[in-house]
This record gives structure tokens, sequence and C-alpha cells, in this order.
């Protein structure tokens, strides 16, 4: 028996939903590849779909279709429409979380001065006679790749498609394509909100920037009297 509803949760980074129910109690979940329906998903959009259960996992939505709206509507179907909505039975609006801080709100610019710091270091590296010139080029194609490579990752979460692997990104980073990797995060909203790879790439960053500082401070060649 198909069911109908209404989308009240769309990660699209992760290719990962949630459908509200009259006909079910629970939130009902749902991936990307079971839906069949034109893209990108929207909040409030109503589909109609069948509900299976996997273990404890609770609910879970298959063949999920964009249903017409005429059809939607008279079924008595609500889209919901407020926070007290999408919430679960119980739970108060009250425990939503809250708004970021003006600290927060001012993330990126420790980020920039941090990038003004890398981009200092290896100007004093060519200024010492460290690095070539031509340095500064094979930095800024990798950056470029490596936002690319970000978009390409994110572009392929929202259509289902071939991923890029994590491994790619954070060799990116450490290689000193991580201000473009960074950039790309932020621009695109990927990536940010999984602490697992946010803990990688920081400290991808750590052990690129601490190279770089030994490399200055103790160059690798000892000049012979």
């Amino acid at each position: 028996m198909r069911k109908q509803g209404s989308v009240v949760q769309w990660n699209a980074e992760e290719g990962l939903g949630l459908i509200r129910s009259p006909q079910t109690a629970a939130f009902i979940r749902f991936h990307l590849r079971d839906y069949k329906g034109p893209l990108p998903i929207q909040i409030g959009q109503p589909v109609e779909f069948e509900e299976i259960v996997v273990g404890g996992r609770g609910p879970q939505a298959l063949h999920v279709k964009e249903a017409p709206a005429d059809i939607y509507f008279k079924s008595n179907v609500k889209v919901a429409t407020t926070v007290e909505e999408l919430l679960p039975a119980g739970r108060s609006a009250s425990r939503r979380p809250k708004p970021p801080t003006l600290l927060e709100k001012w993330y990126p610019w420790p980020a920039l001065c941090l990038v003004g710091v890398w981009l200092l270091m290896w100007l004093v590296g060519i200024a010492l006679g460290r690095f070539p010139w031509v340095v500064l080029v094979g930095l800024a194609l990798l950056n470029v790749t490596a936002l690319f490579a970000y978009w390409r990752d994110k572009h392929a979460a929202q259509h289902g498609e071939w991923r890029v692997q994590e491994s790619v990104l954070h060799g990116f980073a450490v290689l000193g394509g991580w201000p473009g990797a960074w950039f790309a995060q932020v621009v695109l909203r990927h990536k940010t909100r999984k602490p697992p790879f946010q803990l990688a790439f920081k400290a991808t960053i750590a052990v690129h920037c601490l190279v770089l500082l030994a490399w200055l401070i103790w160059p690798p060649f000892v000049h012979s009297p």
C-alpha cells in the first residue's frame, strides 16, 4: 500500500531526508537513490512512497516520487508549515538549536588570518631562496583544483552520482590546497556538518603548515663552507 506525506527535512550533501505522513507516527527516512522524482527536492514537497521497517532503524521510504498537488491535498495530507509541525510528538520548539553567537558568526576571520600567515610563509621562503617563485603558480592551480573537486563532490551528492573520495579531498589540503578547500566548504556549504571530516581537515592544515614552517627554519640542505 502506497502512502502519502510531505518532505520535512532534506540534506542534499548526504542525500538523506525525512518524510512526515499522517499514516505513520514516526518520521520516515528516505535516500536519494530511492527518489524517482525531479530534482532538487524541496521542503514541503508532497510525495508518495512505499514504507518498510528495517530492524530497529525505524520506517524507511522506498520508490519515492512526487505526488500530484491536487490528489495530495484531497487526501487530507497536510504540508508542514511551522516548526512545531516538523518536531516529533512531545518535543517542544523551545529545544530548537540556539542561534549562532557573535563569535560564531565571525568564524571566517581566524581562517582568513591563517591563510594570510600561510601565504606570508611562502613569500618568505621565496625571498630566502628556499623555493622558486613559480611555486606560487603551482599553489594557485592546486587550490583551484581543490575547489573544483569540492564542487564536483557536492554536485554528485545532490544527483546521486559517483562521489569524490574524502582521502582525495584531504590530499589536496595537505599538499597546500587547503585554502581553496576551505573556501569551497564555506561557499558551497559542503562537508561542514561532518565532525570527523572537519577534524581530519584541520589535521591536514596543521601538518602542512608545520612542515612548511620546519622547512623555513631548518632547511634540509646544509651549505658547505
